[in-house]
């Protein structure tokens, strides 16, 4: 098992740098790559800092390359030398220490919206993230289903009719997660028996959104199921800052949280993404918990 977090790390003093698209319409493209640089470097460090502290799992920033998906971007970042030099850089880190690196696409890249520029949009994201994951050799990018626009039963039959649309390179590296207030995992695991994509089970979302009389234990079977043979599952944790289905994050997780989903997974394995505000610090704190487990 390995735990991860996600895109910052609090200890290191640099921070990952965007800029306004005026900024872009201004300088041009000698910012944007300046700016991506800049992020992919600071990504270098945050994995030495990893390796250095046992964390083998980390989730990349969806804004390593600034506006990639808008069509003011005109310049091809993924075959530019310096970004190579780079990529291949995380990439020699990631075989050698067998890191599992992932991205996760924002809250608007929505493939199931009526509108059909934010679905040319969303795809757009889905094929940047997925040349980043190719050119540092990522695991996988994982996506929410998107909004229920007043009827649920329609938009699963858009999200299934617009990912039969997406590239295979895509469809190799995309999984669906289950969300805190509209699909439930068993509505994405509804999602993967008409798509195929695997299910990236959230057990905090669970928690706050699921159908009365939840069958939870059934319900990780069929999510285990649904992953190819031979990859290791991807799955979230999170604790509520205030209450146990408070959606809001806390600062780390809670320990009574992590055993309660360890008892759930019956020894299955599974690599862990941390969501919760103090990043690295949550997971340190959870390996200093468990030193048996060799987390």
């Amino acid at each position: 098992m390995k735990l991860g977090y996600a895109c910052i790390n609090t200890v290191l003093p640099s921070k990952f740098k965007t800029c306004r698209l005026k900024t872009v319409e201004i300088e041009g493209m000698k910012k944007v790559k300046a700016l991506t640089i800049h992020n992919l470097s600071e990504v270098l460090n945050v994995l030495h800092w990893n390796i250095e502290n046992g964390i083998f799992f980390f989730r990349l920033s969806s804004e390593l390359i600034p506006f990639a998906s808008h069509p003011i971007v005109t310049w091809e970042w993924e075959k530019d030398e310096d970004v190579m030099a780079l990529t291949n850089e995380i990439k020699k880190l990631r075989e050698q220490h067998d890191l599992r690196l992932s991205m996760h696409p924002g809250q608007y890249t929505v493939l199931n919206s009526p509108k059909e520029q934010v679905v040319v949009h969303s795809i757009s994201e889905l094929v940047y993230h997925q040349k980043v994951l190719d050119l540092i050799d990522g695991e996988d990018m994982i996506l929410h289903a998107g909004g229920a626009y007043g009827d649920k039963a329609k938009a699963k039959v858009r999200f299934a009719k617009n990912y039969a649309q997406l590239p295979e390179e895509i469809k190799a590296v995309l999984r669906i997660e289950n969300d805190d207030k509209t699909y439930t995992a068993t509505d994405v695991l509804e999602l993967h028996e008409r798509t195929g994509a695997p299910v990236c089970f959230d057990i905090h979302h669970h928690r706050c959104n699921h159908e009365e009389k939840a069958d939870t234990e059934a319900i990780l079977t069929r999510v285990f199921q649904s992953w190819p043979a031979g990859k290791i599952h991807k799955m979230h944790i999170s604790s509520g800052r205030n209450t146990a289905v408070d959606p809001a994050h806390h600062d780390y997780i809670l320990k009574e949280d992590f055993e309660d989903f360890l008892q759930k997974l019956c020894g299955r394995d599974v690599d862990i993404m941390c969501e919760a505000k103090m990043k690295e610090q949550a997971v340190l704190r959870l390996q200093q918990l468990y030193p048996e487990m060799g987390l």
